[in-house]
């Protein structure tokens, strides 16, 4: 153990219930010397007095309890003073690793110098590969290819692949990639402070892609590691307000086009993309309210 540096796990944490228990738990076996925080976004379940009565005193463990919903990236962005890891890892609460997963990663990545991020392969319960665990950046051009199915239409065509590599043969060793899963992101200390902490504007969803954009724009590269896994509840979070989520997603990928495509594509296409955006968030919430009642 003493040959791997510190890492530094950041949990931000509403309402996973039994699962951020089992996620802290899992954390605080590593082989490889940890310290958790845990930041709670004003949860009103019992997780986190759940982490507490069942983990005990801890000294790698820091619970941190904020009187409102601050939203991911505000929330896990307070405790980066607070770190002392060469890695950074930033955790989903319904999220699983395995005692050796961060050991693994860091000998990775060090063996890719100019890697500043890297993720893994992330599986449902049933096993199965979870779909965005390994995908290009979803441009405006990339989202109408994926919603009006034309990688299905032209499935040879490099102009028609979706941003979603799911289907892709899996590689047998570590690869440069776009995006990984924001589920587990394992960030490079020495990266972080040159690119920045994530965009707190984000309220949820899209701060990843965000950051994937500007890694790459300050030539760190972003790892995909088929070799290590973890699993991933998905969505645990978020099942308590569905349609809440759905209008956070939404919004930020309009903030994320514009951040970064605005200049890139004719305005009537921009304006297009965004009229779809908004369609698509109004038909899922319908169907979604439908759903529930």
């Amino acid at each position: 153990m003493d040959n791997y540096a510190l890492t530094s796990v950041i949990i931000v944490n509403y309402n996973a219930g039994q699962l951020l228990t089992d996620c802290v738990r899992s954390v605080l076996t590593s082989s490889v010397p940890v310290e958790v925080f845990v930041v709670d976004n004003a949860s009103t379940d019992q997780s986190m007095w759940q982490v507490h009565q069942t983990v005990g005193y801890e000294p790698r463990l820091h619970l941190i309890e904020n009187p409102k919903n601050m939203g991911f990236a505000a929330a896990a962005n307070q405790v980066l003073t607070q770190t002392q890891g060469e890695f950074l890892v930033f955790l989903n609460p319904d999220c699983l690793v395995k005692p050796d997963t961060f050991e693994r990663f860091q000998e990775t990545l060090q063996q890719h110098p100019q890697a500043g991020m890297a993720g893994c392969l992330v599986r449902n319960l049933d096993g199965t590969e979870q779909a965005g665990c390994r995908r290009s950046v979803p441009s405006p051009w990339r989202s109408v290819v994926r919603v009006l199915h034309l990688d299905k239409l032209f499935p040879q065509h490099e102009k028609f692949q979706s941003f979603v590599l799911t289907q892709n043969p899996m590689p047998n060793e570590a690869v440069e990639i776009e995006g990984i899963s924001g589920a587990c992101m394992v960030v490079r200390r020495e990266a972080l402070n040159e690119v920045g902490a994530m965009d707190e504007t984000y309220f949820l969803h899209c701060e990843d892609l965000d950051w994937f954009m500007r890694f790459h724009a300050s030539r760190w590269r972003i790892l995909f590691i088929p070799m290590i896994e973890i699993s991933h509840v998905k969505g645990a979070c978020s099942n308590h307000q569905p349609v809440q989520v759905l209008w956070y997603k939404h919004r930020g990928m309009v903030k994320f086009y514009r951040k970064f495509f605005q200049q890139r594509y004719p305005l009537p296409l921009m304006w297009g993309v965004t009229l779809a955006v908004w369609l698509r968030f109004s038909v899922l919430a319908l169907k979604t309210l439908l759903l529930r009642h």
